[in-house]
């Protein structure tokens, strides 16, 4: 892990614009811990890091009859707003504020309000379906992919869903075993191969976090001394 990690940083490292943030994609299945990884990549870094999430930019389904839109494979790319998420990144890459949309799963609507987002020193973007779009990946300085087994990811995501989005069990089970499942096959496993790094994310990833944090301190302060 320290050799893969040591090379991607070497890799990444000479492609860093003076003032640009450093973008990182963090993607992986439904409840492989990609979204645990980049809060905790969030708080602990040190400096100014700005996280934006893929489950902001599903799109707006207020059109369609609420029978219509729990119809809807929310596990295929053509769910997602991907020109609004990638204007939204390049944006940030540019150190220019966006606005991020909000996006109710109770409704399968975009909400009304928006979430004022300054672009940080370093940028996470982590979703299941983000490295699916080229545009968007090819914004990422450095990609990781969040690696986990099935078992573990339905167990997560029936316990995400019932808890936070307000799922009943049968539902979760249903949607699991009809597009999630399929959908993980067929377009985010694949994905993997575009990563610069996979990581475990069935066990402690405190030794991983501690490598990517030396790896993300060392280019910041690079960036910085190079600027004067």
């Amino acid at each position: 892990m320290k050799r893969f990690l040591a090379l991607a940083f070497i890799a990444i490292s000479h492609t860093l614009f003076a003032t640009a943030p450093f973008i990182i994609g963090i993607a992986g299945g439904t409840g492989s811990g990609k979204s645990t990884l980049s809060k905790r990549l969030q708080t602990t870094l040190g400096i100014k890091v700005t996280l934006i999430e893929q489950d902001c930019y599903y799109k707006d389904l207020a059109h369609l009859p609420i029978h219509e839109r729990e119809l809807t494979n929310f596990d295929h790319p053509s769910s997602i707003d991907f020109d609004k998420l990638y204007e939204d990144v390049s944006m940030l890459k540019q150190g220019k504020p966006i606005n991020k949309p909000s996006y109710s799963f109770k409704t399968h609507c975009r909400e009304s309000g928006t979430t004022p987002v300054q672009a940080g020193d370093v940028i996470i973007v982590e979703g299941i379906l983000i490295f699916t779009d080229e545009r968007l990946r090819n914004l990422f300085d450095l990609k990781i992919y969040v690696e986990a087994e099935d078992d573990v990811r339905i167990l997560r995501r029936i316990e995400r869903d019932i808890l936070e989005r307000g799922r009943d069990l049968g539902g979760v089970i249903d949607q699991y075993l009809t597009t999630v499942k399929p959908m993980h096959k067929l377009f985010v496993e694949p994905c993997i191969s575009y990563a610069d790094v996979i990581i475990p994310g069935e066990s402690d990833t405190s030794s991983v976090v501690k490598l990517i944090l030396a790896g993300l301190h060392q280019l910041t302060f690079d960036r910085k001394t190079a600027c004067g």
